[in-house]
């Protein structure tokens, strides 16, 4: 099949539920350095919920609360903690690409229905993917407001740091599940399987997974999915699992041009990093070659590099971002190279293993 059927044209947003969205919202713009775009809640009339948009270089995220401890968003945040609810396309006709997608086998969450204000109108779809995610369609025609249908404009700058868009959105499934969702992908969205990493790819002395990456032809739309594999101890997508209490959005990676000033910038706000150990920096040029980053930089910074045939990247890891350790981001350039960061799985999952021992979850 081919994703030029449901005429996708980029992820639009993601959205988040929070437990707090007006502190989430301080927090990602004086951490990682987005703006806020436009608000929804109470004073736009709505009465369950408030919404902030928020938006770096192509990169929009939104931070959802209930005005109330009941129904959908309460109910999701008292099971998962806070965590990434949407992962919103954008596509031609949002009313067709949900029929398709239906007709495919998706199960439905929101029928086709148009939302509208002073602004225009746009269509809006929902089906279910893996946990309680979805997948929103929303096609926007001519509409024009700030952001989307119910918010008002609210301009409030972040930090900034160098971030322009949304690169990847990393699933962790249950055992035995990676192969149906890497199906669904290709059946109902009609994408295809761009890699594919086994557990001799991502182990260490301790746990193991397994990762396929569903793609677009294009490489705009990139969705790893990962499974526990068999291993001495809980991995991080068990304990990842235990903690959201279902499947869910591990983590998204973040793309910039210049990944030490991005991480310069971050590491001054406030968030906090994975470390691997100095050895890994030793090693670094008789693996990845000639780059142009000093190796003495990249090692203050902790950041990570890898190559491919097409070039290479540079990539780094957050700490969970919530107490639960659950969400988590990643910052990622990419010179040339397209892949994951394969030569890096190693070193940075022996990091997380150190974290989940620090956390008592290494068992």
């Amino acid at each position: 099949m081919d994703e030029s059927a449901l005429k996708i044209k980029k992820v639009h947003h993601v959205e988040f539920y929070v437990g707090n969205a007006k502190q989430a919202d301080y927090y990602y713009r004086q951490a990682f350095g987005f703006g806020r775009i436009a608000y929804a809640g109470l004073e736009t009339g709505w009465r369950d919920r408030a919404s902030y948009a928020l938006a770096q270089g192509k990169a929009m995220v939104v931070m959802t609360s209930p005005l109330m401890p009941d129904g959908e968003v309460g109910e999701h945040i008292k099971r998962h903690g806070d965590g990434v609810r949407d992962i919103v396309l954008e596509v031609e006709d949002a009313e067709a690409a949900f029929e398709l997608a239906v007709s495919r086998g998706a199960e439905p969450a929101a029928e086709p229905r148009e939302i509208k204000d002073g602004h225009g109108a746009i269509k809006r779809s929902t089906v279910k993917v893996y946990g309680d995610t979805l997948h929103s369609f929303i096609s926007l025609g001519s509409y024009r407001g700030p952001f989307l249908p119910g918010f008002t404009e609210s301009k409030e700058p972040g930090r900034g740091a160098g971030l322009l868009a949304l690169d990847h959105y990393v699933a962790n499934v249950t055992l035995g599940e990676m192969r149906k969702w890497e199906e669904w992908y290709v059946r109902v969205l009609g994408l295809e399987r761009f890699m594919t990493f086994e557990d001799k790819d991502i182990s260490t002395e301790f746990t193991a997974l397994n990762s396929v990456v569903m793609a677009n032809g294009s490489k705009s739309l990139k969705f790893p999915i990962n499974e526990p594999a068999p291993g001495r101890r809980k991995s991080q997508v068990e304990e990842y699992n235990d903690f959201y209490r279902s499947p869910g959005v591990q983590h998204i990676a973040l793309l910039t041009a210049d990944i030490i000033r991005t991480v310069s910038q971050l590491r001054a706000n406030g968030v906090e990093f994975l470390r691997v150990p100095d050895a890994y920096y030793h090693a670094l040029p008789e693996r990845v070659g000639e780059i142009t980053e000093a190796i003495g930089t990249l090692k203050d910074l902790g950041i990570l590099v890898d190559k491919d045939d097409q070039g290479y990247l540079l990539q780094i890891f957050t700490r969970p971002v919530e107490d639960r350790p659950t969400l988590f981001f990643e910052i990622i350039q990419r010179k040339g190279c397209q892949g994951f960061g394969k030569g890096n799985f190693k070193a940075l999952f022996e990091a997380i293993e150190r974290e989940q021992d620090r956390r008592g979850n290494l068992v």
